[in-house]
């Protein structure tokens, strides 16, 4: 090791002992630091002590408060785990949730929402269902209590049914029990409730039997699934009415007697709660909820006499299916008249005539779109007796008008009573009704007219294909855009353009047979403009009648036309004319009103 090395190891082992005896602590800083170890070994060692009292403190809270509960009444049923009993058929599953013993989810097998997801009725987040009543000097509500189950989940076949019990004890000998069955190829389920030896415990009155839910949209358009839901209820004297399908609304119920069911509808399926006794009064709300994918809320307190005897029992029945005429019809209640086919003689028209041919044509198992065409024809041709007499009224004013325009020009424009006068007395020469053409017209209304309820809630058309329509229950969109503010238009449909268009061609070859000029001519072409807009969420279906009744229109009134000779019409009416008068076709009452009328305005204006 050379000189220079060795000094320079030397420093460095002095500069390390000097350091060492300069940062040596003293005594008192020494005391300090033992005494912050300790405190902190000690705030150590406390933590799990600490977090076992709590612990301790917790479970004897919750001990305390599952003790008052099982002391209280239906103590049993106040605490357990939730458990979900599945009953199924071919037409649905039913979930059922031992909480509340209530039904939580209905799914039907056999349908599909618009967007081809599962369609379920309700779920379980979305329904409130129980009893409410006072016992042993507390409010009671079985949503709150949990059921101990008879059977597990049940799958029935076609053939066979089955039933689960759900029980909630009150005490020895004591219990509420909730009795749900099903039948294979039923779209029912039975629901009993029993209360057996709960007559001293539950407080004397009745029992409320609550039912909420919300259902959610399932069809295309929801804007019209909003107009076809609501609440349905009906009477014992089996008259059936309804809440909530255009405003938001609540009714009380049973002052016309007991309740015999009350229906959750919505456009395509009902959820509906039958009592086979009747419920003494309660009351329905339907309100529209502004959340998205939501058509409706639904509120439903019924009550349920209760007796001062060992078993009371409360027979019921769910219905959860579709709204189709025959299915509900099969069901009994009159449960199909929450189908709304029109109003007064058009409602009758459906169900007598246009319902029963409708189900005939169905048995050829014809595409729906060729069932209306054959529909469209069938009717036509009942009613082409109308449409040819309204041609050969529309014929005769068309002859007449030369004739028209010559009394026109002599009396002129500014004595309109006396130009009427002159063209009754026209009318009558020639033995013309001026009324002849819309006669008929207005006859074909109703039928006309029941198609406008008939195709919106016909069930068979929903999802069903024809040509470029994927849904005929449902608008046929070619072109959507933002919503049009006041008009709330998105969309325009093809078939209603296409039936449009159609009439206004209608139209206009209907003026040509009429004759018609000045206002008339054009009032003809306004209306079928104001329809777009209205059919234009209409579903396809019945744009597609309207359409083709346009176009068979066209080829009667072709045919018509080719036996018509307006030469003949013509003479015709001369010969009419030099009839004497007895001879002459006799007024009808309208024409001799009119004339009265005409003859009273003349003689006042002279006066």
């Amino acid at each position: 090791m050379d000189r220079n090395t060795f000094t320079g190891l030397f420093l460095i082992l002095v500069i390390l002992v000097g350091s060492t005896w300069l940062l040596k602590p003293s005594e008192e800083e020494l005391k300090r630091e033992k005494i912050v170890q300790d405190s902190l070994k000690n705030t150590a060692a406390s933590k799990p002590a600490v977090a076992a009292s709590k612990q301790a403190q917790k479970a004897a809270a919750s001990t305390a408060i599952d003790s008052n509960l099982l002391k209280g009444p239906f103590g049993s049923a106040r605490v357990a785990s939730n458990q979900v009993i599945v009953l199924e058929n071919q037409n649905f599953k039913v979930n059922i949730s031992s909480k509340g013993g209530k039904i939580q989810s209905v799914e039907l097998k056999n349908y599909k929402t618009y967007d081809k997801k599962p369609l379920v009725m309700f779920n379980e987040n979305d329904t409130k269902f129980g009893l409410s009543f006072n016992a042993g000097g507390s409010a009671i509500n079985t949503d709150e209590l949990y059921f101990t189950p008879s059977a597990p989940a049940l799958n029935v076949s076609k053939a066979d049914s089955g039933s689960v019990t759900l029980r909630a004890t009150y005490g020895p000998g004591q219990y509420l029990d909730y009795v749900y069955s099903i039948k294979g190829d039923s779209f029912k389920v039975g629901f009993n409730i029993i209360a057996t030896g709960l007559e001293s415990a539950i407080t004397p009155g009745p029992l409320t039997l609550n039912w909420e839910t919300v259902l959610r949209q399932k069809e295309k358009d929801l804007q019209n699934e909003h107009k076809y839901s609501g609440a349905y209820f009906n009477h014992a004297d089996n008259e059936v009415d309804h809440i909530g399908t255009t405003e938001d609304e609540k009714k009380d119920l049973g002052a016309d007697g007991k309740i015999k069911w009350i229906s959750f509808k919505q456009h395509f399926f009902s959820n509906v709660l039958i009592s086979k006794d009747g419920f003494d009064k309660g009351s329905l709300a339907v309100t529209t909820s502004p959340e998205a994918g939501v058509v409706k809320r639904y509120a439903a307190s019924l009550v349920l006499p209760f007796k001062k005897q060992a078993v009371n029992s409360y027979p019921m029945e769910f219905y959860f299916g579709p709204n189709q005429f025959k299915t509900l019809k099969d069901q009994g209640y009159h449960l199909e008249r929450q189908i709304d086919l029109g109003w007064g003689p058009l409602k009758w028209v459906n169900r007598v005539a246009v319902l029963p041919v409708f189900g005939f044509l169905e048995q050829f198992n014809w595409s729906y779109g060729l069932i209306i065409l054959v529909l469209t024809i069938l009717l036509k041709v009942v009613l082409s007796p109308l449409t040819y007499k309204s041609y050969i009224s529309m014929a005769k004013m068309r002859v007449l008008k030369p004739e028209m325009d010559e009394i026109k020009a002599k009396v002129g424009e500014d004595n309109p009573t006396l130009l009427q006068q002159e063209y009754l007395k026209l009318y009558k020469k020639a033995g013309v009704n001026p009324l002849g053409g819309c006669i008929p017209m207005l006859l074909q209304m109703p039928i006309i007219m029941a198609f406008f309820f008939f195709f919106p809630n016909l069930f068979e058309l929903r999802g069903e294909s024809f040509l470029w329509m994927e849904d005929l229950s449902t608008y046929d969109s070619i072109l959507n855009f933002p919503t049009i503010p006041l008009l709330g238009i998105n969309h325009i449909s093809l078939m209603c353009l296409l039936m449009t268009i159609s009439t206004l061609i209608y139209t206009y070859f209907n003026n040509q047979v009429s004759g018609a000029t000045g206002q008339m001519k054009y009032i003809g072409y306004i209306t079928p403009i104001i329809f777009l807009g209205v059919l234009n969420s209409y579903p396809a279906g019945l744009n597609y009648y309207y359409f083709l009744a346009n176009m068979l229109t066209f080829a009667q009134q072709f045919l018509i036309k080719q036996m018509v000779n307006d030469e003949k019409i013509h003479a015709r009416i001369q010969e009419n004319k030099k009839k004497p008068e007895g001879e002459k076709k006799k007024q009808s009452k309208f024409q001799q009103r009119m004339e009265d009328y005409m003859r009273q305005q003349s003689q006042s204006k002279k006066k």
